[in-house]
């Protein structure tokens, strides 16, 4: 019978009901249940609902006053209202005394001790909202020394990282951060340094079988048949270890969990922590598992039918495990190089996967300096552009082929370096520039951009470096254009149309002279191209320019009598967009 799955909590910080208890000022007293300071409860949220699970998000103190129950009620009655409040993720129960019932009921006390919810006695004194707001002060007390301890490491951090021996001195502070040991596993999967507590070897090889999950690799081997325990075509798969750990970390993106024990739990760049509230999206085994032929079930062998293998598929970026009490984690270095920082640590506290995700950027800015030695040639570019080298003289130090360029935006908030650090190093390039709203990444065109949580992309058409302002400007304009259809990634198209039918020379010339009366406006040409790039939508328009739809309307109109021209008609959209497409 499959395992019931716990409902996700709200992304906030946890609080220990055991401080809770601790307030003097609210005189709660637990009368039933599980204590201890392993409890902890993520709000606090009052209902007088028989039934309150749709009210739940779970883990929440949920404070009635049994409004709903009446006096002398039956056992059972007791008995199904704990057993919802603990299928909706409820972490504890408080009954306040009055003025309902005089006592807590002894029924509800028996249910709470026998289904393993703590159950709190709040007095006629203290008010819910009361409790509540005790509940959040804790909760942004911990918020605050979460930030506190996240911001002294990444100090720490990079200070470390620009020491004379920056690799083994990040590991050093990541171990000390954490408690824990810190490895760098190069991309044969053997361990090039580490820091911090000795482990014993069985750890050291589980967490270098986790490095497995995360690590790039080749075609994908193909899926088994999804079907019931014992099917023909469906193999058997071991698996080995313990469940994967409950964590708690950053901010971030959805977590997978493979659905056995032992499985690893992994994740995508950005995400929330490996193990964090949030995440319950069930995914297939990230370590992957052969499908193939298997013998039927009479005892002689058979050969079974080649099956192609799957195209190759992302890693995710980050995984965790357990093996006993030791918690275990990984993470992909962007460099595309394919080394790892494993992570070993007797316990996860909030803060600690944001705090390795941070020296996981660091290590991949390194090792790819260390790997290609491109921190000089940048160097080496970026004088001779300023001494007047054009950018095909100097392109050739940054790498050999085409580029393209991608502009990305943050969904949540303004860009920092070292989200852009991030971002660029999933691309596979460090050529970044970290604008107010926008993050410019140059990067080779043979490695294609996908979507990455979190940020919405704009990608040109793959360019040479005499090419580069005009894909600059189509990486733009796909920006506008993800942004205002609301999808994560939009790419310039680059096939052949009727402009390759046209002289360059004339086309630029023709451009010039039609849309000569917008020249010296040059946000009225920006709204015109946008607006009819998507398909004369006046709030898509706005949305992409950021401006307000009666502003739109408003530039529309003034290019329309500056034109003299009809915008509603097809022919003048076409002329005008062949036009403001040779800019």
């Amino acid at each position: 019978m499959p395992e019931p799955v716990a409902p996700a909590v709200p992304p906030t910080p946890p609080v220990a009901l055991s401080a809770l208890l601790a307030r003097e000022d609210l005189a709660l007293r637990q009368i039933a249940g599980p204590a201890g300071p392993a409890l902890v409860i993520h709000g606090a949220h009052t209902s007088e609902m028989a039934d309150p699970y749709p009210y739940l998000l779970g883990g929440e103190l949920l404070l009635t006053a049994g409004v709903h129950i009446p006096q002398g009620a039956e056992a059972g009655r007791f008995d199904d209202y704990v057993s919802r409040v603990v299928a909706a993720g409820g972490a504890a129960l408080g009954f306040g005394v009055a003025p309902v019932h005089d006592t807590v009921p002894p029924a509800l006390v028996a249910a709470c001790d026998a289904q393993g919810l703590p159950l709190l006695e709040v007095p006629p004194r203290t008010t819910f909202s009361g409790v509540a707001r005790a509940v959040w002060q804790l909760m942004a007390q911990a918020r605050l020394a979460e930030l506190r301890r996240v911001t002294d490491a990444q100090q720490s951090l990079a200070a470390a990282a620009s020491r004379p021996d920056p690799v083994p001195s990040v590991l050093r502070q990541l171990a000390q951060r954490l408690g824990g040991h810190a490895i760098l596993f190069g991309p044969d999967g053997t361990g090039i340094a580490q820091a911090g507590r000795t482990v014993p070897d069985e750890v050291r090889a589980a967490l270098s079988k986790l490095t497995q999950v995360v690590r790039p690799t080749g075609p994908r081997p193909p899926e088994p048949d999804r079907g019931t325990a014992g099917e023909p075509g469906l193999p058997a798969v071991p698996r080995s270890g313990t469940a994967g750990a409950p964590g708690a970390g950053g901010p971030g993106t959805g977590v997978a969990r493979a659905g056995g024990a032992g499985s690893p739990r992994t994740s995508g760049l950005g995400g929330p922590a490996p193990g964090e509230p949030g995440s319950a999206a069930p995914a297939a085994d990230a370590a992957g598992v052969s499908g193939a032929g298997r013998a039927p079930s009479g005892g002689a062998a058979a050969s079974a039918a080649p099956v192609p293998a799957s195209p190759p598929r992302p890693a995710p970026s980050s995984a965790t495990d357990t093996l006993g009490d030791t918690h275990l984690a990984a993470y992909a270095l962007g460099a595309g190089e394919g080394f790892v920082l494993g992570v070993a640590s007797g316990q996860r506290v909030p803060g600690d996967h944001t705090i390795a995700s941070v020296a996981a950027v660091l290590l991949s800015l390194l090792t790819g300096e260390h790997q290609s030695g491109s921190g000089a040639a940048r160097s080496a570019a970026l004088v001779r552009l300023l001494l007047g080298s054009s950018p095909e003289e100097v392109a050739p130090l940054l790498g050999d082929g085409r580029w393209i360029v991608v502009h990305a935006r943050p969904e949540a908030q303004s860009p920092d370096a070292v989200a852009a650090s991030a971002l660029g190093a999933a691309l596979g390039s460090p050529l970044v520039d970290v604008g107010r709203d926008v993050v410019r990444v140059l990067a080779p065109a043979e490695r294609e951009p996908v979507p990455q949580p979190g940020w919405t992309l704009g990608v040109s058409a793959a360019a040479g470096p005499g090419e580069w302002p005009a894909a600059d400007g189509q990486a733009a304009r796909a920006l506008a254009r993800a942004r205002a259809t609301r999808v994560p990634l939009v790419r310039h198209g680059a096939r052949p149309g009727l402009a390759e039918l046209v002289p360059r020379a004339d086309a630029q010339a023709h451009a010039r002279a039609l849309l000569g009366p917008l020249g010296a406006q040059p946000a009225l040409a920006e709204t015109l191209r946008t607006w009819l790039s998507l398909h004369g939508s006046w709030d898509r328009t706005a949305v992409a320019l950021g401006v307000h739809r009666n502003t739109v309307r408003q530039r529309i109109a003034r290019c329309a009598a500056l034109l003299d021209a009809d915008l509603d008609e097809a022919d003048v959209r076409m002329e005008l967009w062949f036009a403001l497409r040779q800019g």
